[in-house]
């Protein structure tokens, strides 16, 4: 499965960005094959509307789960339309350390 960790940065040392719609990157996780990969959130720089076209974009890259600090209304409402789960961190782990804890 999938998984997709908001993200300040393009690197597993990078910690995990607190904001959904308007973080600079996605780390994207398969938990069967072990990949990593990161993606560049496109939308981070939206005027308005960044959490449904980036509850879009997480959709599009498979994942069911998403890890982030906070999803504002209009985003939980698309990624719940997606199935997606939303699992909220009130700190900020390491993409790595996390990924620990998800394996």
């Amino acid at each position: 499965m999938k998984v997709v960790i908001t993200s300040k940065s393009n690197s597993p040392e990078s910690k995990m960005d607190l904001r959904f719609g308007r973080a600079p990157w996605f780390a994207v996780y398969n938990t069967e094959s072990g990949d990593l990969d990161f993606v560049a959130n496109e939308g981070a720089a939206e005027n308005s509307g960044a959490g449904p076209k980036v509850a879009q974009l997480i959709a599009n890259l498979g994942a069911v789960k998403v890890f982030s600090g906070d999803f504002g209304p209009k985003a939980k409402d698309a990624l719940q339309s997606f199935g997606i789960e939303m699992v909220v961190l009130k700190d900020e782990p390491m993409i790595q350390t996390l990924i620990q804890q998800i394996k």
